[in-house]
């Protein structure tokens, strides 16, 4: 997903309003506070939530226009921003809780890139911590199901902005996709490219990387996941050693 363009970065704070994902991943950080790592923070929504309720918070993206969105938030200020990869991401510091929302997960779109996540992941987190991320269920038409969602309308500085997606292309585990975004005097186009890989591929890749699957979820309410008509496939995992 290309969210470099600082117009584009503001469509998807606008198009991306807090939702049952942000409820559920703030519960999952619990009450006490505990320090935190959002990898592909995106705008921050997640991120200054958190902060605002006492948990020391670090955010990574690698896109800079989205991070510029996410300090201007409230309790902005009180989050470490770091521009980069999730790949790439190394620090010092070890986190309590390390989460990849948004289904920021399916821009992974090799097992190799992958790997180097949950090993960023394992690298990271304290003794006792968890990690929690989400990723589409492939059972599901979602070309489909956003094609008949598009155009979208948004409002963006008083502007109308035409949102209009269009599928190029369904092949095995990937469905690629350009958005276009039409203001009053430009249009912008971005092409994008999403994994949908399976439960027991996730599974295995997680063994793979010394992480181990301590819950699995089909829904933001803690629902079981099914894997015939779940929306959501919802990892919490562990160090396994």
């Amino acid at each position: 997903m290309d969210y470099q363009h600082p117009r584009i970065a503001e469509i998807y704070e606008i198009a991306n309003p807090r939702a049952q994902d942000t409820d559920f991943y703030i519960s999952l950080a619990g009450d006490r506070p505990s320090t935190v790592l959002d990898l592909g923070c995106g705008t921050g929504t997640l991120c200054c939530a958190l902060a605002e309720r006492g948990h020391r918070v670090t955010g990574v993206d690698p896109a800079a226009a989205m991070l510029a969105v996410a300090r201007l938030k409230p309790h902005g200020e009180q989050v470490e921003w770091v521009e980069s990869s999730a790949q790439l991401y190394r620090s010092r510091r070890r986190f309590d809780l390390i989460v990849m929302t948004g289904h920021a997960f399916q821009i992974l779109l090799t097992d190799d890139d992958t790997l180097a996540v949950f090993e960023t992941m394992r690298r990271h987190l304290n003794e006792g911590g968890k990690v929690g991320f989400e990723t589409r269920n492939p059972q599901l038409d979602w070309a489909r199901e956003w094609s008949a969602r598009s155009p979208a309308t948004h409002i963006v500085r008083g502007e109308k902005v035409l949102q209009t997606l269009k599928v190029t292309d369904e092949n095995d585990e990937f469905i690629s996709f350009q958005t276009s975004y039409r203001f009053p005097r430009e249009t912008l186009t971005t092409s994008s490219t999403l994994r949908f890989p399976s439960r027991e591929h996730i599974e295995a890749l997680l063994v793979r990387s010394g992480l181990a699957v301590r819950n699995m979820l089909g829904d933001w309410d803690g629902g079981p996941f099914q894997a015939a008509r779940s929306r959501e496939i919802i990892f919490i995992a562990v160090s396994n050693g």
